[in-house]
Protein backbone atom coordinates (compact mmCIF):
# COMPACT_ATOMS: atom_id res chain seq x y z
CA UNK A 1 0.00 0.00 0.00
CA UNK A 2 0.84 3.46 -1.27
CA UNK A 3 0.05 5.47 2.28
CA UNK A 4 0.31 9.43 1.51
CA UNK A 5 -0.52 12.28 4.37
CA UNK A 6 -1.69 15.55 3.16
CA UNK A 7 -2.41 18.67 4.73
CA UNK A 8 -5.33 20.75 4.91
CA UNK A 9 -7.54 21.95 1.88
CA UNK A 10 -4.21 21.43 -0.52
CA UNK A 11 -4.07 18.17 0.16
CA UNK A 12 -7.98 17.13 -0.37
CA UNK A 13 -7.12 18.56 -3.96
CA UNK A 14 -3.74 15.48 -4.17
CA UNK A 15 -5.94 12.77 -2.48
CA UNK A 16 -6.39 9.53 -4.57
CA UNK A 17 -7.47 6.12 -3.63
CA UNK A 18 -8.74 5.32 -0.40
CA UNK A 19 -9.11 8.94 1.36
CA UNK A 20 -9.40 9.33 4.65
CA UNK A 21 -10.61 12.63 5.85
CA UNK A 22 -9.74 13.40 9.02
CA UNK A 23 -10.71 16.22 11.63
CA UNK A 24 -10.28 15.50 15.39
CA UNK A 25 -11.19 19.10 17.04
CA UNK A 26 -13.61 18.43 16.54
CA UNK A 27 -15.81 17.96 13.43
CA UNK A 28 -15.25 13.80 12.65
CA UNK A 29 -15.43 13.28 16.18
CA UNK A 30 -19.01 14.88 16.51
CA UNK A 31 -20.16 13.01 13.59
CA UNK A 32 -19.23 9.60 15.59
CA UNK A 33 -20.98 10.19 18.35
CA UNK A 34 -24.37 12.02 16.49
CA UNK A 35 -24.41 8.74 14.82
CA UNK A 36 -23.41 6.46 17.42
CA UNK A 37 -26.78 7.75 18.89
CA UNK A 38 -28.93 6.25 16.35
CA UNK A 39 -29.04 9.54 13.54
CA UNK A 40 -31.01 8.28 10.26
CA UNK A 41 -27.60 10.19 8.26
CA UNK A 42 -25.10 12.85 8.42
CA UNK A 43 -24.99 15.54 4.96
CA UNK A 44 -22.08 17.22 5.18
CA UNK A 45 -21.95 20.62 3.15
CA UNK A 46 -19.15 22.81 2.52
CA UNK A 47 -21.28 25.97 2.40
CA UNK A 48 -23.44 27.85 5.37
CA UNK A 49 -25.91 28.73 2.77
CA UNK A 50 -26.79 25.56 1.79
CA UNK A 51 -27.17 24.19 5.05
CA UNK A 52 -29.69 27.08 5.81
CA UNK A 53 -31.40 26.24 2.41
CA UNK A 54 -31.76 22.48 3.64
CA UNK A 55 -32.90 23.43 6.70
CA UNK A 56 -35.69 25.45 4.97
CA UNK A 57 -36.41 22.61 3.01
CA UNK A 58 -36.97 20.12 5.22
CA UNK A 59 -37.39 21.64 8.94
CA UNK A 60 -37.05 18.28 10.62
CA UNK A 61 -33.24 18.56 9.40
CA UNK A 62 -30.93 19.48 12.81
CA UNK A 63 -28.32 21.93 11.79
CA UNK A 64 -24.57 21.02 13.38
CA UNK A 65 -21.90 23.24 12.84
CA UNK A 66 -19.36 26.56 13.10
CA UNK A 67 -17.62 29.07 11.42
CA UNK A 68 -14.39 29.96 13.69
CA UNK A 69 -15.12 27.13 16.39
CA UNK A 70 -18.61 29.37 17.36
CA UNK A 71 -22.25 27.90 16.59
CA UNK A 72 -23.92 29.96 14.06
CA UNK A 73 -27.08 31.50 13.94
CA UNK A 74 -30.26 29.34 13.57
CA UNK A 75 -28.12 26.05 14.33
CA UNK A 76 -29.38 23.51 16.65
CA UNK A 77 -26.04 23.07 17.91
CA UNK A 78 -22.45 23.92 17.72
CA UNK A 79 -19.55 21.92 16.95
CA UNK A 80 -19.64 20.53 20.58
CA UNK A 81 -19.62 16.91 21.26
CA UNK A 82 -19.76 17.69 25.12
CA UNK A 83 -22.73 19.74 24.30
CA UNK A 84 -24.35 16.62 21.85
CA UNK A 85 -23.83 14.48 24.71
CA UNK A 86 -27.68 14.53 26.20
CA UNK A 87 -29.12 15.47 23.03
CA UNK A 88 -31.74 12.96 20.62
CA UNK A 89 -30.79 11.98 17.23
CA UNK A 90 -32.23 8.63 16.64
CA UNK A 91 -33.99 8.85 13.51
CA UNK A 92 -33.17 12.50 12.62
CA UNK A 93 -31.21 13.52 9.46
CA UNK A 94 -28.39 16.03 10.22
CA UNK A 95 -26.89 18.71 8.41
CA UNK A 96 -23.00 19.62 9.66
CA UNK A 97 -21.30 22.21 8.34
CA UNK A 98 -17.47 23.45 9.83
CA UNK A 99 -14.66 25.50 8.66
CA UNK A 100 -12.76 22.58 8.06
CA UNK A 101 -13.37 19.07 8.16
CA UNK A 102 -16.95 18.81 6.07
CA UNK A 103 -14.96 21.08 3.54
CA UNK A 104 -12.48 17.86 2.73
CA UNK A 105 -15.59 16.08 2.09
CA UNK A 106 -16.68 18.03 -0.69
CA UNK A 107 -13.53 19.00 -2.31
CA UNK A 108 -12.00 15.32 -2.33
CA UNK A 109 -12.70 14.97 -6.06
CA UNK A 110 -10.53 12.81 -7.05
CA UNK A 111 -10.91 9.80 -4.64
CA UNK A 112 -11.99 7.01 -5.30
CA UNK A 113 -13.66 6.36 -2.01
CA UNK A 114 -13.60 8.57 1.01
CA UNK A 115 -14.31 7.96 5.06
CA UNK A 116 -14.07 10.71 7.47
CA UNK A 117 -11.12 9.92 10.11
CA UNK A 118 -10.82 10.71 14.20
CA UNK A 119 -9.09 9.56 16.96
CA UNK A 120 -12.23 8.29 18.40
CA UNK A 121 -12.46 5.85 15.93
CA UNK A 122 -8.85 5.23 14.30
CA UNK A 123 -8.30 1.83 14.87
CA UNK A 124 -11.96 0.48 12.89
CA UNK A 125 -10.47 3.32 10.21
CA UNK A 126 -7.20 1.27 9.76
CA UNK A 127 -9.65 -1.88 10.12
CA UNK A 128 -11.85 -0.93 7.31
CA UNK A 129 -8.46 0.29 5.09
CA UNK A 130 -6.98 -3.15 5.62
CA UNK A 131 -10.25 -4.86 4.60
CA UNK A 132 -10.44 -3.23 1.36
CA UNK A 133 -6.77 -4.24 0.28
CA UNK A 134 -6.83 -0.79 -1.38
CA UNK A 135 -3.44 0.07 -3.58
CA UNK A 136 -3.23 4.10 -2.91
CA UNK A 137 -4.17 5.73 0.56
CA UNK A 138 -4.59 9.29 1.00
CA UNK A 139 -4.39 10.25 4.83
CA UNK A 140 -5.73 13.99 4.79
CA UNK A 141 -5.28 16.47 7.81
CA UNK A 142 -7.54 19.39 7.58
CA UNK A 143 -5.81 21.60 9.82
CA UNK A 144 -7.12 25.08 11.18
CA UNK A 145 -9.52 25.84 8.83
CA UNK A 146 -8.53 24.02 6.09
CA UNK A 147 -5.45 26.06 5.58
CA UNK A 148 -2.90 25.44 8.32
CA UNK A 149 -1.69 22.16 9.79
CA UNK A 150 -2.57 21.08 13.13
CA UNK A 151 -0.96 18.41 15.68
CA UNK A 152 -4.38 16.58 16.59
CA UNK A 153 -4.79 15.68 12.83
CA UNK A 154 -1.55 15.29 11.87
CA UNK A 155 -1.63 12.42 14.74
CA UNK A 156 -4.52 10.87 14.06
CA UNK A 157 -3.18 10.48 10.58
CA UNK A 158 0.30 9.04 12.18
CA UNK A 159 -1.55 6.85 14.24
CA UNK A 160 -3.22 5.18 11.53
CA UNK A 161 -0.27 4.89 9.17
CA UNK A 162 1.22 3.04 12.06
CA UNK A 163 -1.46 0.37 12.72
CA UNK A 164 -1.50 0.07 8.66
CA UNK A 165 2.19 -0.78 8.64
CA UNK A 166 2.54 -2.26 11.93
CA UNK A 167 4.90 0.04 13.59
CA UNK A 168 4.91 1.29 17.26
CA UNK A 169 3.48 4.70 17.31
CA UNK A 170 3.42 6.27 21.17
CA UNK A 171 -0.59 7.55 20.52
CA UNK A 172 -0.84 7.88 24.71
CA UNK A 173 1.87 10.44 24.90
CA UNK A 174 0.87 12.28 21.49
CA UNK A 175 -2.20 12.50 22.94
CA UNK A 176 -0.93 14.24 26.20
CA UNK A 177 1.17 16.59 24.47
CA UNK A 178 -2.31 17.66 22.88
CA UNK A 179 -2.75 19.04 25.89
CA UNK A 180 -0.37 21.86 25.18
CA UNK A 181 -0.64 22.05 21.03
CA UNK A 182 -3.42 21.91 19.56
CA UNK A 183 -5.84 21.01 22.26
CA UNK A 184 -4.74 23.81 24.63
CA UNK A 185 -7.60 25.84 24.05
CA UNK A 186 -10.43 23.61 25.28
CA UNK A 187 -8.49 24.39 28.81
CA UNK A 188 -8.67 28.30 28.46
CA UNK A 189 -12.14 28.86 30.99
CA UNK A 190 -13.18 31.81 28.45
CA UNK A 191 -13.67 29.88 26.13
CA UNK A 192 -16.07 27.63 27.61
CA UNK A 193 -18.74 28.97 26.12
CA UNK A 194 -18.22 27.43 23.20
CA UNK A 195 -15.08 25.26 22.77
CA UNK A 196 -15.41 23.16 26.53
CA UNK A 197 -12.78 21.16 28.78
CA UNK A 198 -14.56 18.02 28.21
CA UNK A 199 -14.38 18.55 24.12
CA UNK A 200 -11.28 17.64 24.58
CA UNK A 201 -11.03 14.33 26.06
CA UNK A 202 -14.26 12.99 24.44
CA UNK A 203 -12.23 13.98 20.82
CA UNK A 204 -9.82 11.68 22.28
CA UNK A 205 -11.26 8.91 23.43
CA UNK A 206 -8.85 6.44 21.78
CA UNK A 207 -10.75 4.09 19.60
CA UNK A 208 -14.19 4.66 21.68
CA UNK A 209 -16.21 3.60 18.25
CA UNK A 210 -16.00 0.27 16.18
CA UNK A 211 -17.23 1.82 12.99
CA UNK A 212 -16.52 4.17 10.22
CA UNK A 213 -18.81 7.04 7.94
CA UNK A 214 -18.26 6.60 4.99
CA UNK A 215 -19.45 9.43 2.32
CA UNK A 216 -21.35 8.87 -0.77
CA UNK A 217 -23.58 10.98 -2.84
CA UNK A 218 -27.39 11.27 -2.37
CA UNK A 219 -30.35 11.27 -4.60
CA UNK A 220 -29.98 15.33 -4.65
CA UNK A 221 -26.28 14.98 -5.63
CA UNK A 222 -25.12 15.80 -1.79
CA UNK A 223 -22.84 14.16 0.34
CA UNK A 224 -24.29 11.66 3.12
CA UNK A 225 -22.44 9.94 5.81
CA UNK A 226 -23.64 6.12 6.76
CA UNK A 227 -22.42 4.42 9.39
CA UNK A 228 -20.38 1.22 7.77
CA UNK A 229 -18.76 -1.39 10.18
CA UNK A 230 -15.38 -1.82 9.82
CA UNK A 231 -15.25 -5.75 9.18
Amino acid sequence: MQIDILQCLGGTEQAAGLTVVIDVFRAFSVACYVMDKGAAGIIPVGGIDMAYQLKAAHPDYLLIGEREGKIQPGFDYGNSPAQLEHAAFQGKTVVHTTSAGTQGIVNAVHAEQIVTGSLVNAQAVADYIRAAHPQRISLVCMGRAGVAPVAEDTVCAEYIRSLLEGTYYDIGAAIIGLKESGGKRFFDPANAGWCPERDFYLCTDLNRFDFVLKAGRNGSGLYSLRKVRAV
